[in-house]
């Protein structure tokens, strides 16, 4: 039984829920970091949910100078997003913005523009430990409001601040700037990204949380009860997730399911006072608001509802032990399914089982399977290595992902079958960058990266990344000539034409003072993604060009 003890230690030890997938690890090979960084407290307290008392609280923040004059004059804030035990830090931030070979921020630094890196870590206030990447979404805002009055007092001539947001940095960034405006506190920002952020909530499959849940208190680990305790139980988890197994635990119990309990329901006293104080602060009004997602805008989704996750016997101890596990995504609308199963044998004796049921609502289908920026279960087990055990439940996996950010939760759009196709006049976003699949999630594109580049210059405003004008239809992708085919009934006397480049540099232009029925341009651009943007009378078109 200690052999069996010790395997099960092994494996909660190393199932954190994919703490690190809120933001994806960064690179190993640093892009730029100078080892120096200043320490910023907030000035505002925060009281959460279940503390006595109010807290400052503080955050860990680098600049990057840009590559032209170097002088802080044009700052972009780039957040943290989830971040338990500050595992990724200043570097890995800066890191996380690459994308094939490239990094955002040293695309804008070339352009400008400084980039200052905003981290959570772990500190001490007023004699609490508190693990910053997990805390309060509302005290970490505070933070970054501090930021932003000393970003304006230093910074150099009157340019306004960009604030880039992704995962839980989106709401951070989000609560900070509208209750500055709420409480007549100058932010002087002109844009704010919101990437892949959790506006109506995010997910961990529930049939997971069980489990671990499970095998955390069922042998009574330490190190596995502080995982569940700092990292699922986390006020920041506990106020994002739309559902959490501390709302279907019995009372008294550690483990076990009140069957009375089985419809999806946020953390008790967290998810549902987080959401209705997000919603009354709303968004910041004096700021354009634009989002760039990882979920399908067209309804492609994650697996199926109630699909199998896992049904596989572990042998534990060959020829001695084995454990039976199953999972399940949760099952399709007012279906109520067995998601979560571990039994543990000694030759054919069991010693121990645990199972857990889920009902999904009558409006959705269960949102594991729902379009939405995605996380993977093998990576919130890690890398197996000689553990042939943790090799043999990655080995059985059936589905790996599973819908982490769904794409209306990324969009803020108010819906709640979790499946609908989104309605963008229901989003509180200007711009939007949508891709037609399923993406990891925080995970930086090429087309991703043009679209916040071009954003953040004021290259190309449009009202949507991918216009649903038919005017003008543009023949993608384009080799050395672009043809672009011109609707009969387009009237206007001038058309400006112009392409743009990944860091937001027009490469061709010109304008035309009368159109026949198809325009034929030899480029001689490289291969790439360019942004096209047409101009006439009635306003402006953007189109996205992949270049062969």
């Amino acid at each position: 039984m200690r052999y069996l003890y010790a395997f099960l230690f092994t494996l909660i030890s190393i199932t954190s829920i994919g703490q690190s997938r809120f933001l994806p690890p960064s690179s190993s090979e640093p892009v730029a970091s100078s080892g120096a960084f200043e320490t910023v407290v907030a000035t505002i307290p925060y009281q959460g949910y279940d503390e006595t008392q109010a807290y400052f609280g503080q955050g860990q923040y680098e600049v990057f100078l840009d590559n032209l004059d170097g002088v802080l004059d044009n700052p972009i804030i780039v957040l943290d997003g989830f971040d338990p035990g500050d595992s990724r830090d200043i570097t890995g931030l800066y890191n996380s913005l690459e994308f094939n070979g490239q990094n955002m921020a040293d695309i804008l630094r070339d352009q400008g523009y400084d980039i200052v890196i905003l981290n959570a870590p772990f500190y001490i206030a007023d004699g609490k430990a508190i693990d910053g990447g997990a805390d309060y979404i509302q005290r970490n805002a505070f933070v970054l409001a501090e930021l932003i009055t000393i970003l304006n007092d230093e910074k150099v001539g009157d340019e306004e601040l960009v604030i880039l947001g992704p995962s839980m940095g989106g709401l951070i960034a989000r609560y900070g700037l509208a209750y500055m405006e709420e409480n007549g506190l100058p932010h002087e920002t002109r844009l704010y990204i919101s990437f892949d952020a959790p506006h109506r909530g995010a997910n961990v499959p529930i049939s997971l949380q069980y489990l671990i849940n499970y095998l955390a208190f069922e042998f009574d680990n330490q190190q596995a009860q502080d995982i569940v305790e700092f990292v699922l139980n986390s006020p920041a988890a506990k106020e994002m997730l739309v559902d959490h197994l501390a709302a279907h635990l019995a009372d008294g119990s550690d483990t076990d399911q009140d069957p009375t309990k089985l419809l999806p329901e946020g953390a008790p006293d967290f998810r549902d006072a987080f959401q209705a104080e997000l919603d009354a602060l709303g968004f910041p009004a004096n700021v354009r608001n634009v989002a760039m997602i990882n979920g399908s805008g067209n309804g492609t989704t994650t697996g199926n509802p109630g699909m199998q996750v896992i049904n596989t016997t572990l042998d534990v101890i060959p020829g001695t032990s084995t454990a039976d596990v199953s999972l399940n995504f949760m099952p399709a609308a007012s279906e109520t399914l067995t998601i979560s199963f571990w039994e543990t044998f000694l030759g054919p004796i069991s010693v121990g089982s645990f199972s857990a049921d889920g009902e999904s609502t009558a409006a959705s289908d269960g949102v594991d399977s729902a379009p939405g920026g995605t996380a993977n279960i093998s990576a919130a087990l890690g890398d197996a290595g000689d553990n042939p055990i943790i090799q043999q439940f990655i080995d059985a996996l059936e589905q790996d992902e599973y819908c982490f950010i769904p794409t209306l939760s990324a969009l803020a759009i108010d819906e709640a079958d979790w499946y609908a196709d989104p309605n963008l006049s229901a989003s509180p976003f200007v711009n939007t960058h949508i891709p037609d699949l399923n993406e990891d999630h925080v995970t930086v594109t090429q087309e991703g990266a043009a679209f916040a580049i071009l954003e953040i210059t004021g290259t190309v405003l449009g009202t949507n990344d991918s216009t649903n004008s038919t005017l003008f239809l543009i023949e993608n992708p384009v080799d050395e000539v672009l043809r672009l085919a011109v609707d009969p009934t387009w009237v206007s006397n001038q058309l400006e034409l112009s392409i743009y480049n990944m860091g937001g540099q027009q490469v061709y232009a010109k304008t035309y003072g009368t159109v026949s029925d198809t325009i034929e341009i030899r480029h001689g651009l490289s291969s790439g993604l360019y942004i096209l943007s047409l101009t006439d009378s009635e306003g402006t078109y953007s189109y996205k060009l992949v270049v062969e």
